[in-house]
C-alpha cells in the first residue's frame, strides 16, 4: 500500500522557515551598523554621507616601524654588552615589545575613520577616548596630499585638511588608498559646498 509522506504542521513550516532565516539574521546581528552609530552620534538630519574611509593597512606598518627598529637596535646592543646573560633572551624581550606595539597599532587602524559629507569634513580617532575633529566644508581653506616617500612607494597617502579658523587645528587622513583620487572627491565637495551656500556656516 502507498502512503503518502506526512505534510509538516504549520508550526513545523513555521520552525523549518526561523531555523533557515536564523543564520541571516545571525549574520546581521553580529555586523555592526556604522550607518546607525553614525546617524545616532555624529551625523546630523540630512546630512548626506559622500565617503567613508578607514586607513590602509600600511597604517600599521608605518606606525610601528620605527619603534620596532629601535627595540631591535637597543637588544642587539645589549646582547653585545651584556655577556652574562644569553642573547636570545634580549631577543625574545625585544620580539614581545614589538608584538604589544603592533597590537596598539591595530587598535588605533581600528578606532580611525575618515567621513566626508555634503556639509562637513570628520575625522574620528581614539582607542579609550574619541577625539573628532569636524570642520564644515565651507571653512576649509585649502587641502593637500602630504605622503611621505615611504607611503609613495606602496601606493597610499595622506591628506592634510586646513580651516580658515586659525583657532582649529588641521587634521590628517593619515595613509588612505588612492589619495589623488580620494583628494579630488574632496577638493570638489568642499567647491560644490562654497557655491552652494551650504557646508554648515
Amino acid at each position: 500500500m502507498n502512503s503518502k509522506p506526512p505534510t509538516p504542521s504549520t508550526a513545523a513550516r513555521e520552525h523549518l522557515a526561523e531555523a533557515a532565516a536564523t543564520p541571516a539574521a545571525a549574520a546581521a546581528a553580529r555586523t555592526t551598523s556604522l550607518g546607525t552609530l553614525l546617524g545616532s552620534h555624529v551625523l546630523r538630519d540630512g546630512e548626506l554621507v559622500l565617503m567613508i574611509l578607514k586607513p590602509s593597512l600600511w597604517f600599521i606598518v608605518f606606525n610601528s616601524l620605527a619603534f620596532a627598529i629601535g627595540i631591535a637596535v637597543a637588544a642587539g646592543a645589549l646582547a653585545l654588552v651584556d655577556r652574562r646573560t644569553h642573547d636570545h633572551f634580549y631577543f625574545e624581550a625585544a620580539l614581545f615589545i614589538i608584538i604589544g606595539r603592533l597590537m596598539w597599532a591595530v587598535l588605533q587602524w581600528m578606532g580611525r575613520i575618515y567621513i566626508l559629507t555634503d556639509q562637513r569634513v570628520l575625522r574620528i580617532t581614539g582607542v579609550f577616548t574619541v577625539d573628532i575633529f569636524d570642520c564644515p566644508l565651507r571653512k576649509v581653506v585649502r587641502t593637500r596630499i602630504v605622503s611621505a616617500s615611504r607611503e609613495r612607494l606602496v601606493g597610499v597617502g595622506s591628506i592634510e585638511i586646513i580651516p580658515s579658523d586659525e583657532a582649529m587645528p588641521s587634521a590628517i587622513w593619515q595613509t588612505i588608498p588612492r589619495p589623488m583620487e580620494i583628494h579630488q572627491r574632496l577638493q570638489a565637495a568642499v567647491a560644490r559646498a562654497k557655491q552652494s551656500g551650504t557646508g554648515c556656516a
